[in-house]
Order: structure tokens, then sequence, then C-alpha cells
């Protein structure tokens, strides 16, 4: 997930401040000397990152022209507007807007960009590989100059495959500016091409469930009873401002935990509650997603229960991870775990799949979800975070980042499993 958390509509993020760390503390009280001692500790991550090399950009365009080669029926171009996959194939970040703005990748021959004409300079800044730009006035219509640059190519007609953000508005100009061609979903191209990893992102996505882990530590040796979510929050936001990378952090206590995306119930952290603290970072457009759940006091016995149960089912489906098989058989390990242990049948306690693809979106193709037929190929990467959720008293959920192993189990991006509840981080 980019700009907007899929949770942010239920919780508030501070960007950069440790404004409202203390309980009942106005902005204006807060200053360096009350961040907490474990936040103030954190150090910056930027000496240990390596950005992706413009080689490797190269290297994904002819991947993505070899799938268009040899699938069937194949694909003579992609099209792709603003968003993470213009990022991945470009290293152009670009903000959607009413304007077009896109990229295509041919099957044959050099990618092209069709672009605002006031828009030209900014984007040759941007670029990492050289390729030909169409640009096109206020007063003419894109899709026609978009059109024109494919016909240029010999495209007149025509199977040509449209990126899953691309906006449909601009979609619907372009099948009615050029009748001629085939309008397809691009995902076997672009899933394709994104969805097993290099090692230079598997390395940026370590980097980031680190420095998550890292905050999360800090968080948690830092809780004190009467905060409130949002104050919680803000302790993240500190660290990551800390460590000078982009994060957010949804943060459930109590019952608000037994709803996984929580509740607007504010909610004031008392002895015995649980704290369930969800969502990453970003570092160089990958991102971490990391959920530990711990309990300030002694957790109860169908706590540590829940929990013990939502641990098994996490090494099942890391050791179901595996290449060649289903990704539904992982759902499938998981939430067997989780009944054996008591908290079934079926989604009664465990409300939701146990993983999503992640990489340069939180959540991106494919899915461990029961049913799911997509064949797991190594170096594809995913959440596990099998959760038991109890109705108006509290939720557990665990999450790790693995990827698929060339042979045997999963192995985690994380640093480690949770240890415990009363000490999630040991």
């Amino acid at each position: 997930m980019t700009p907007i958390s899929r949770r942010s509509f239920l919780h508030s993020t501070a960007a950069a401040s440790a404004a409202a760390l203390a309980p009942g503390a106005s902005a204006s009280q807060q200053s360096q000397q009350e961040i907490p001692p474990a936040i103030a500790a954190l150090k910056p991550l930027a000496d240990r990152i390596h950005p992706i090399p413009a080689e490797e950009f190269q290297t994904r365009l002819l991947h993505a022209k070899s799938l268009m080669s040899q699938l069937n029926p194949g694909f003579d171009a992609i099209l792709i507007g603003p968003g993470s996959s213009l990022y991945y194939f470009s290293r152009v970040h670009w903000w959607p807007s009413e304007r077009l703005l896109a990229l295509v990748v041919p099957r044959t021959g050099e990618p092209l960009f069709v672009c605002p004409a006031f828009e030209e300079a900014r984007l040759r800044e941007s670029l990492v590989y050289p390729a030909e730009i169409r640009v096109w006035q206020e007063d003419e219509n894109p899709n026609k100059i978009l059109a024109g640059a494919l016909a240029d190519r010999g495209l007149h007609t025509g199977r040509i495959g449209i990126e899953e953000y691309f906006p449909f508005t601009f979609f619907d100009h372009f099948r009615t500016a050029a009748p001629g061609y085939e309008l397809v979903s691009a995902d076997p191209v672009t899933i394709g091409c994104r969805a097993a990893k290099s090692t230079n992102e598997l390395a940026l996505m370590r980097h980031a469930c680190e420095a998550t882990c890292d905050v999360y530590r800090a968080v948690f040796a830092s809780l004190q009873e009467g905060m409130t979510q949002d104050q919680i929050s803000n302790l993240a936001s500190a660290g990551y401002a800390k460590m000078r990378v982009r994060g957010e952090a949804m943060v459930l206590i109590g019952p608000s935990a037994a709803l996984p995306h929580g509740s607007k119930e504010p909610r004031t952290l008392k002895q015995g509650d649980v704290v369930l603290i969800d969502d990453g970072c970003e570092i160089d457009g990958y991102w971490s997603d990391v959920t530990r759940t711990g309990v300030l006091g002694k957790p109860s016995d169908k706590e540590q229960r829940a929990f013990e149960a939502v641990r098994k089912a996490q090494d099942a489906a890391l050791d179901a991870a595996q290449a060649g098989r289903l990704s539904g058989s992982v759902d499938d390990a998981a939430r067997s775990a989780i009944i054996a242990a008591g908290f079934g049948p079926g989604y009664k306690y465990f409300l939701h799949r146990v993983g999503h693809g992640i990489g340069l979106d939180m959540h991106e193709y494919p899915y461990l979800v029961h049913g799911s037929d997509t064949r797991l190929l190594p170096y594809m990467t995913f959440s596990n975070e099998p959760g038991i959720y109890i109705p108006g008293e509290f939720g557990v959920r665990c999450e790790d980042l693995m990827y698929i192993a060339p042979g045997g189990p999963a192995q985690l991006l994380t640093p480690g499993f949770q240890h415990s509840l009363e000490k999630p981080f040991g």
C-alpha cells in the first residue's frame, strides 16, 4: 500500500512527529527529551540501503517481452499508467491525475511514453533507460497520440494488455480512439514479472521488515497504562521518523483487536489489555507488513491459548508454502491448525485468508486463500498472518513475511517469529 493505507480511515497516523506521546499531553507540551528512550535510540537506515540498479529495470522489460511471446494467446504490447507497475518497469514515480501518462512496452522494439507536453522535462529526469516520449498538448486528444505511436511501431491492430490500475476513463477513451485493438488484462505479464522477487528486491524487503521490528520493539518497550491507540501509533511514527523511513502503524487495544482492521471506538490502555500493532514501512518502494500482539501485564489463559494456536498456524503455513504447491494449500494448512486448537470451524474465529503477496504494494497478487490454484514459484513473497478474534474480548494476530525457497519450506524475511505475548521480541 502506497500513499494511503487501507486502514487509514480507522485510525490517525502522525507523519513524523512525537506529538501526544504521553497520556493527556498536548502537542505543544512535547519535546525531544520526552520521547521514550527506546524510540530515541533508533538510528537511520540510509547507510544500509542499496537501491535497485538501473540495469535491473531493463532486465524487467526483457522479461515482460519474453512473457508476451510465450503466453498463448500472446500480447503485442502492454499499457501501463501511474502506479506501482509503472515504477516496477521504469522507476518513474508519477501521481495519477486527469491527464494521461502511459508507458507502452511492446513485444518488439523499445519502450514508449505518452506524456503531457509540459511534463516532458520532468519525465526525462526520471528515466533510467532510453525511451521515446510522445507528447500531447492540452488541446489534443492523448489517446489519438497513443494510437498513432502504436501505428508508427507497426501495431495497427493487435492484442494490447491493460495494467490493472490503468484508469477506466483512459481505457474507455483509448478503445474509442483505436477500435482496431483487442484490449485485455495485462495481469499474465505484469503479475508474471512482479510476483517472483529478485535478490535486490528481497534485500530491500528484508531491511523494511527489520526496521519495522526495530520500531515495534521500541514501542512495546515504551507502553504505559493510560495511553490511547493514537498515542501508541504516534510512538511508531516517531520511531520511523528516527529511522528516516516512511511507515505507519495501526494500533488496536483490547476488544478493538477482535476486529482485524479495528474499530473507530477510542480505547485507553490498561493492565491486562491486548495491544495489537500492524502495518509496516517502505524502503525504496518496497513494503514490509508485520503484526505483533502483546499484553500489558500477564495474558489470560484464553489469550495464551489463542496465541499458541496462532503460532502453530504460522509454522504450518511456513511448512506448506513450498515451490510447486498450490497457494490455497497454505491457507488450508494454517486453518487446519487453528481448528485443531479448538477455534473453528472455518472462518468462525480465523476471519480472513492467511496471506497476501507483497512487494511494491503492501497487498498484491497472488493471495494465499482457500481454493486459490496459483502455483507457488521460488522467490514469490507473502505475508503469513493467521489470527484468532474473539468478539467483544480480544484478538491475536502474528504476521511475518516469507519468500518461497527454491527447495523446502518458505524462509522468513522478518528477523523471526514472535516469542510470547508478554515479550513479543524476546
